[in-house]
C-alpha cells in the first residue's frame, strides 16, 4: 500500500511540475485571449482563474494525441466561450480618433487605447470569427488552429478572412 501511495505523490509532483511549466509557457497567451473575450477587468480575472482550474484538472487526462499548446487552448477556448454564452458583451466600438504619436510622450497612452479599441472590435466579432483571430495572433498554425476548434482547416480559413474583414471595417480600414 505504500508503494501505491508513493506512487500517487510522484505523479502529483509530476503533474504539478507539467502545470507549472505548462502555464509559464502559455500563461501571456491566455491573458491575451481572456483580453479579446472580455472587457470588464474583474471578469477577466475571473475568466483567467477559470481557464486555471479547468487546466488544473483536466491535465491528468491529456493523452498527448495532440500538442499540449493545443489541448491547453481548446480547454481556454471552450471556457471563454462558456463565459460569452453567459454573458455576451453588448459593447459598441468608441469612434476614437487616434492622433499620430510620433515621438509624442503620450505614445504609450495611445498605444494602450489603441489595444483597448482593437480588444473592443474582436470582442463584436461573431464567436466563430473572435476565435479564429484569437488564435492566429497568437500565432497559432491555422492546422493546429482547426484541431483546437474542432472544425476543418479551410473552414479556418474563411473564418479569418471574414474576420480580417470586419476588423477593418470595424476598425475603419477598407473592406
Amino acid at each position: 500500500m505504500r508503494l501505491h501511495i508513493g506512487r500517487e505523490g510522484t505523479n502529483r509532483r509530476a503533474l504539478e511540475h507539467r502545470y507549472a511549466e505548462l502555464w509559464a509557457q502559455f500563461e501571456a497567451s491566455f491573458v491575451r485571449l481572456v483580453n479579446t473575450y472580455e472587457s470588464v477587468p474583474q471578469a477577466r480575472e475571473d475568466l483567467l482563474q477559470d481557464i486555471r482550474v479547468a487546466i488544473w484538472m483536466a491535465l491528468p487526462r491529456f493523452r498527448e494525441e495532440s500538442s499540449l499548446r493545443t489541448f491547453a487552448f481548446r480547454i481556454a477556448h471552450n471556457r471563454a466561450l462558456t463565459h460569452v454564452w453567459r454573458r455576451r458583451p453588448t459593447e459598441v466600438l468608441d469612434d476614437l480618433e487616434i492622433p499620430d504619436n510620433g515621438n509624442d510622450p503620450e505614445a504609450i497612452a495611445i498605444g494602450s487605447i489603441e489595444q483597448d479599441r482593437f480588444n473592443s472590435a474582436i470582442r463584436s466579432l461573431p464567436v466563430p470569427m473572435m476565435q479564429v483571430i484569437t488564435l492566429t495572433l497568437e500565432d497559432i498554425p491555422q492546422r493546429e488552429i482547426a484541431e483546437i476548434l474542432g472544425i476543418s482547416e479551410n473552414n479556418v480559413a474563411v473564418r479569418l478572412n471574414r474576420a480580417r474583414g470586419l476588423l477593418r471595417q470595424k476598425l475603419g480600414g477598407r473592406s
